[in-house]
């Protein structure tokens, strides 16, 4: 399963503690780099699209756990890492009729969909384009 995620620009910081404690090790900590896309009321945020394994959604959604790999000096924090789950949204079923998939700036929204383009047009969400 493919899932995008948007990342307000407010919770990158403790969105990388959460992506650490999700996925397989600290190089998970670059999951929010920029807040390089904008929404249509020009909040900024950071998409990530990648495959997870399964069991994602129940581990991203129930008690978090200190990876077996952080070991001291820790490189996870664990109450950023839970703080960051409590704003995370799972929109199970995007086509599904009423359900809001927009981004917003409080919340980390999260689309499971095979196709990433189809997940951002629904997250309305597009690239910031830099000045020459």
């Amino acid at each position: 399963m493919r899932i995008t995620i948007a990342c307000p620009e407010a919770l990158i910081a403790d969105a990388r503690h959460l992506a650490m404690v999700l996925g397989y090790g600290p190089a998970d900590a670059e999951t929010y780099r920029e807040a390089n896309w904008r929404d249509a009321a020009g909040n900024l945020y950071a998409v990530a699209s990648t495959l997870v394994f399964d069991g994602f959604v129940g581990k991203a959604t129930t008690a978090l756990e200190r990876p077996d790999w952080d070991e001291e000096p820790y490189a996870v924090n664990m109450a950023a890492a839970r703080r960051s789950q409590a704003a995370l949204v799972f929109i199970a079923d995007p086509h599904a009729e009423g359900v809001v998939t927009a981004a917003r700036p409080d919340k980390l929204t999260a689309i499971p969909l095979d196709d990433p383009q189809a997940a951002l047009a629904l997250l309305g969400v597009s690239p910031v384009v830099e000045s020459p």
